[in-house]
């Protein structure tokens, strides 16, 4: 049996380890836009992801939903792409903040089930769900913020050291975000059944 301390380790590492480049960039796109100025719009967005990331998790952990990891791998740098993709287009004004809030939870559901096998062989042993759901939960909400705060500090620095606008400083990064997620993509694509 683990411990509620073990959960929250691993809901850090699914965040902060080298492994996950996928969930890092999806943050860096969701996120880059915005101002530290604007943090209670980013620690939405970032719960409305963990709330889908949340909810698909649990169902997928205790056996309700079923997706072929081929093509939740697949989809997991699409959703990176598109968001990296509107980004490109939309600042962070009130008018497209509502349709990244709705990104963030639905891209979140599909991230939450990219984890869930290794989760539900972790939970084999467990009888309940909340303590473990609720400790990764946790652990995956403050690695994002830890991820966030990262991110937006570079992002500043980059800003103050670059004579160009914020706005192309954004734009720069949202190409790195938009190829490595191409990579992803094109890296996968074999892998999905025909």
């Amino acid at each position: 049996m683990e411990t509620l301390a073990t959960y929250l380790s691993l809901g850090w590492e699914h965040i902060v380890s080298g492994d996950a480049l996928d969930h890092q960039l999806f943050l860096l796109a969701l996120v880059l836009p915005f101002s530290i100025q604007q943090y209670r719009k980013i620690l939405i967005l970032i719960t409305a992801f963990t709330i889908g990331h949340s909810l698909t998790l649990a169902l997928c952990s205790s056996g309700q939903i079923r997706l072929s990891p081929a093509y939740v791998e697949f989809l997991i740098p699409v959703s990176i792409f598109i968001t990296a993709i509107l980004q490109w287009w939309k600042s962070s004004k009130t008018s497209s903040f509502s349709a990244m809030f709705g990104l963030a939870g639905i891209f979140g559901l599909l991230h939450g089930m990219g984890f869930a096998n290794t989760l539900r062989s972790m939970l084999g042993r467990e009888e309940s769900l909340l303590m473990p759901l609720g400790g990764f939960n946790l652990g995956v909400e403050l690695g994002q913020i830890a991820l966030v705060l990262l991110i937006l500090g570079f992002r500043y620095l980059l800003a103050k050291m670059l004579p160009s606008s914020e706005s192309m400083v954004c734009r720069l990064i949202l190409v790195v975000v938009l190829l490595g997620s191409f990579w992803m993509i094109w890296e996968r694509m074999p892998l999905i059944p025909v």
